[in-house]
């Protein structure tokens, strides 16, 4: 009866042992057996800053954050009074470089020509006065009658006579003709001067007035109407959600999934649904991206991958930020 129960007792404890053995096998079956991994994503969208090239106060923003713009659209309007004053400086310069160039264009008055050519004509006037004075002395000298030294007299006043009708001739010359070329040259090439002057201005007045350069949402704006902004602070932010992709940050050892031009399906939890990406870029992050190390077994170290991933189709109500899953 000992020898059986003792056998009993033994066959018990196996039991409970072999039982035992049995469980904890099982629980670390369950409990360190490869799971499925999971890549997690993030939604990104193209974003611009929208800014001035000068310094001014907000004087009015005409849209809110989370308001669809189309490109061209005016977005804000600076109040830059040096700008202005500046303008008015330039198209000043230009009014007077106009005149300028008209004058030279135009030529000499009307009033001045006429009194050229008076004067002209009352050089040849005493021009044929002197001539005809030297003669009549010349022959009066010939004969006899008059001496050299008031010939000589006569005919130095002929020669200042000769002399100044040429003078005065070309004096009318000149004012009929007008300005020389170089100066009319000169003229227009201060016109062009001022005129690139003001165009200049003009392009710092159109700067004043914020403008869409594309498509896209308002995310964030920062001043507030009435605060100074310098030259180009950020006025505010705009998404362009017609050219979103999203970004994953994978270990090596789960690349072979992955290559550029391949496609991968990945779950959205916000939307609640599956959509398929195209692989558009990928680029290791570095020795300061994270990475796991496996050489302390023989292996070696994993480094991290950045994936980007544009969809094939549009995803609606895709936002920047929404997680997208890729399970391994």
């Amino acid at each position: 009866m000992a020898e059986r129960t003792q056998r009993n007792n033994i066959m018990l404890a196996f039991i409970t042992l072999v039982a035992v053995v049995l469980i904890v096998s099982i629980i670390g079956f369950i409990t360190f057996r490869k799971g499925t991994e999971i890549i997690q994503g993030q939604a990104e969208a193209n974003e611009y800053r929208v800014s001035s090239k000068v310094p001014g106060r907000i004087l009015k923003i005409f849209v809110d954050e989370g308001d669809a713009v189309k490109a061209g659209d005016t977005l804000a309007i600076l109040e830059a009074p040096d700008v202005m004053a500046k303008l008015s400086q330039a198209e000043a310069l230009e009014q007077a470089a106009q005149a300028l160039n008209e004058k030279a264009e135009r030529g000499t008055r009307a009033e001045q020509l006429q009194a050229a050519y008076e004067m002209w004509q009352k050089a040849k006037a005493g021009l044929e006065i002197a001539e005809k004075s030297y003669q009549r002395v010349n022959r009066l000298y010939e004969e006899g009658v008059m001496s050299a030294q008031k010939r000589d007299e006569t005919k130095a006043q002929y020669d200042a006579m000769v002399a100044t009708e040429r003078a005065a001739k070309a004096q009318y010359t000149m004012a009929k003709n007008g300005a020389q070329r170089e100066d009319k040259l000169m003229t227009a090439a201060k016109v062009r001067q001022a005129e690139g002057a003001v165009a200049e201005v003009n392009s710092y007045v159109s700067e004043t007035y914020l403008t869409a350069s594309a498509d896209g949402e308002v995310t964030e704006i920062f001043p507030k109407v009435g605060e100074l902004v310098g030259t180009g602070a950020p006025i505010m932010n705009v998404a362009q959600l017609d050219d979103m992709w999203v970004t994953f940050n994978v270990r090596e050892d789960y690349l072979k999934d992955f290559h550029v031009g391949g496609e991968i399906s990945a779950f959205i939890p916000a939307l609640e649904k599956d959509a398929t990406f195209k692989v558009t870029y990928m680029k290791d992050l570095g020795t300061y991206a994270a990475w796991k190390a496996t050489k302390t077994t023989g292996g070696f170290d994993l480094k991290t991958f950045e994936i980007k991933a544009k969809p094939l189709q549009p995803v609606e109500n895709l936002r920047p930020g929404m997680s997208a899953i890729v399970k391994k």
